[in-house]
């Protein structure tokens, strides 16, 4: 029996996966598992990258100690990465929610519009992009002195094996691949000026970049999403949701779509194994899990679900607002949205749950104008597939077939990469 580890980690937990084949199926067996979260830094929101590897670490030794395992690959969230001089970290990580890009996307735009980024690298607009956080360090003269920027991924596996490799699938997170080459723009790269030798050859999933203890450390789709969509057994190419802190909505497709209309509607173009995932990033678990926080931490997500589904609470607000992604008082961030404001923490959840399958309904149709296609089922994997009244509320407003999988999809899309690795 060959024994695999999938290590994932998301925006509050990682885990350690042990997988192996059982016929044609992939088993799995958690082996650990990890807390993890933003920290606020001098007023900014970081990472405390140091303990996240201490802990990457001892989930390896304590599935070493029960498996021997034949190779082993780590997947995150995406466009947040690691400055290195050398081989000295540049702190603070800053983490995606920080708010420190407001101020220069205007400038970034100024030197590079936008509609110009959207046709040459497929990436929807986001705050917190990868090239207005690159941007923002060249202003502050963070780069003066970095030899590498690797992603979060890439310097977890660096740690582990000493090699500074770059992989396709988080590189699309950057805002910086062009959507022809699949390689960094040089020419966005040199708009901005930002230092060439940070950009260097991406190589794709499957390839073996070391070993770590005897064991075999190669690179799965080490953005999340893209293991996600791989883990998903799909029948043909349907849209998939991955629900998570975000939901990612999207349909596999052969090339990148960059047209005025996708850019319209900020759907995006991030890299797949062996295909492009068009998608679109949507508010996702966080506004639930926030309001839970403040509003009831002693009840669990069943409760809180509970809870929803006896409210008669109709209004709705646009999750996808700035205002939904780190405000101080998530409460307060409903309430300044709402004409009628909540009487009870149930009408909060029915109203958070609803909106989101609102916004799912309406990517949906814009997926369905952009591809030129109509679709009957929609996937759903992650937590989100687990909530019976968030998919209840999609179907209803999607008017799709949904397929909830209540599995850890990443996990076996980062194991299934890795067990074609010749």
């Amino acid at each position: 029996m060959k024994y695999y580890l999938a290590i994932d980690i998301g925006a509050s937990s990682g885990r350690h996966i042990i997988g192996y084949k059982e016929g044609n199926e992939i088993k799995t067996l958690e082996v650990y598992r990890f807390s993890n979260g933003v920290k606020e830094l001098d007023g900014h929101l970081t990472w405390d990258i140091d303990e996240i590897e201490r802990q990457v670490k001892i989930g390896i030794d304590i599935a070493m100690k029960q498996y021997m395992i034949e190779s082993l690959s780590i997947d995150t969230w995406g466009i947040d990465y690691v400055l290195l001089n050398g081989d000295e970290v540049i702190y603070p990580v800053y983490s995606y929610r920080d708010n420190r890009t407001e101020g220069i996307i205007d400038e970034v735009h100024s030197i590079v519009s936008f509609e110009e980024l959207y046709k040459c690298t497929g990436s929807q607009f986001q705050r917190f992009n990868t090239i207005y956080q690159l941007y923002y360090d060249l202003k502050n003269k963070r780069l003066d002195t970095v030899t590498d920027f690797l992603m979060i991924p890439e310097y977890l596996l660096y740690r582990l094996t000493g090699n500074k490799d770059k992989e396709f699938t988080d590189a699309t997170t950057t805002s910086l691949i062009n959507v022809d080459t699949l390689e960094f723009d040089e020419e966005i790269i040199d708009k901005l000026k930002l230092p060439k030798r940070l950009f260097k050859k991406i190589s794709q999933p499957k390839k073996v970049i070391g070993e770590y203890k005897g064991i075999k450390v190669v690179f799965c789709a080490t953005h999340d999403t893209g293991s996600a969509v791989e883990g998903i057994p799909m029948v043909g190419n349907e849209p998939y949701i991955s629900s998570g802190t975000w939901s990612l909505l999207g349909i596999k497709t052969d090339k990148p779509i960059v047209s005025d209309e996708s850019m319209r509607v900020n759907y995006s173009n991030e890299g797949g194994v062996n295909y492009n995932r068009y998608q679109k990033n949507i508010m996702g678990l966080w506004v639930v899990n926030e309001l839970q926080k403040e509003l009831c931490p002693e009840l669990s997500v069943v409760d809180i679900t509970k809870l929803a589904d006896e409210s008669n609470y109709e209004e709705t607000v646009d999750v996808n607002l700035d205002d939904f992604i780190s405000p101080k008082s998530m409460k307060k961030a409903f309430d300044d949205h709402l004409e009628n404001k909540p009487t009870s923490n149930g009408d909060y959840f029915r109203c958070a749950y609803k909106s989101l399958a609102i916004c799912y309904a309406e990517a949906i149709e814009e997926l369905e104008v952009n591809t030129n296609k109509k679709y009957r089922d929609l996937y759903i994997v992650g937590g989100g597939a687990k909530n019976y009244l968030l998919n209840e509320l999609t179907k209803k407003y999607t008017k799709k077939n949904v397929i909830a999988l209540p599995i850890e999809a990443t996990s076996l899309g980062n194991l299934k990469i890795q067990m074609e690795v010749e």
